[in-house]
């Protein structure tokens, strides 16, 4: 049996002190990783239904083979794990903005070990993506290049944000600039630790020409009910 609660990482970052804690969960008689940005929890593998979610609706909804793909947050995996158990996904790129969670992942500290490391058909990028997403595009080697699909899991939700920096980005004109980087009817995915917000869903309705919200309800294993989280999509024109 494991230790009860093990920290496994802590360290400072531009936006708070970051953790990585491990802890046996008695009454499941499950191990529980979170990431912890000083009291907020980031992520937690008790939950996980919506995160793989948004990489399985994202992908599923473009259109084509050999997609490119941006995930946007690395936190511990399972989106970008969704994605690239997808057979029609050729590239996937994940930008991360604290550098710890790319190196847990290289270490294979996490459950999933170096999974994502190893891929050959996934690079971990360290970066903002929000700046990112307003200026030239997510590939430093190619300013401008487009994708299938741009996935993020980084802010609680469009209203609950880890940092004031990120609140330009779910307004119309933030979600216009995402736009760009974007192949013709390309999809953006969004995930949302509520249920469906109708104001966010109006303004990214504004920008994009076709924009959709999917409740995802999972049994929450600490209160034994359900749970509904939102994985918001939306396609650009063309395609």
């Amino acid at each position: 049996m494991s230790a009860f609660f093990e920290e496994l990482d802590y360290c400072p970052t531009p936006i708070g002190a970051l953790s990585l804690r491990r802890r046996r969960d008695l009454r499941l008689g499950v191990d529980v990783w979170e990431i912890m940005l000083g009291q907020d929890f980031l992520m937690t593998s008790h939950f996980t239904a919506s995160e793989v979610a948004l990489g399985r609706l994202g992908v599923a909804a473009c259109r084509g083979d050999t997609l490119e793909i941006v995930v946007g947050g690395l936190g511990l995996g399972y989106t970008a794990e969704a994605v690239l158990s997808e057979p029609r996904v050729a590239d996937l790129q994940v930008v991360e903005y604290l550098a710890p969670v790319i190196e847990w992942h290289e270490s294979g500290i996490l459950p999933m070990g170096t999974r994502l490391a190893d891929n050959a058909g996934c690079r971990l990028v360290e970066g903002d993506f929000f700046a990112m997403a307003a200026g030239d595009g997510f590939d430093h080697e190619k300013p401008g290049r487009q994708f299938d699909a741009i996935l993020a899991d980084i802010d609680h939700a469009p209203d609950h944000l880890l940092d004031e920096r990120s609140d330009s980005f779910y307004q119309p004109d933030g979600l216009r600039a995402l736009k760009r980087h974007l192949k013709p009817g390309g999809v953006f995915g969004l995930w949302s630790d509520k249920v469906t917000d109708q104001r966010f869903l109006d303004r990214l309705a504004s920008a994009f020409p076709e924009a959709w919200a999917e409740p995802v309800t999972f049994d929450n294993p600490l209160t034994g009910n359900p749970f509904t989280q939102t994985v918001y999509l939306a396609r650009a024109e063309g395609g």
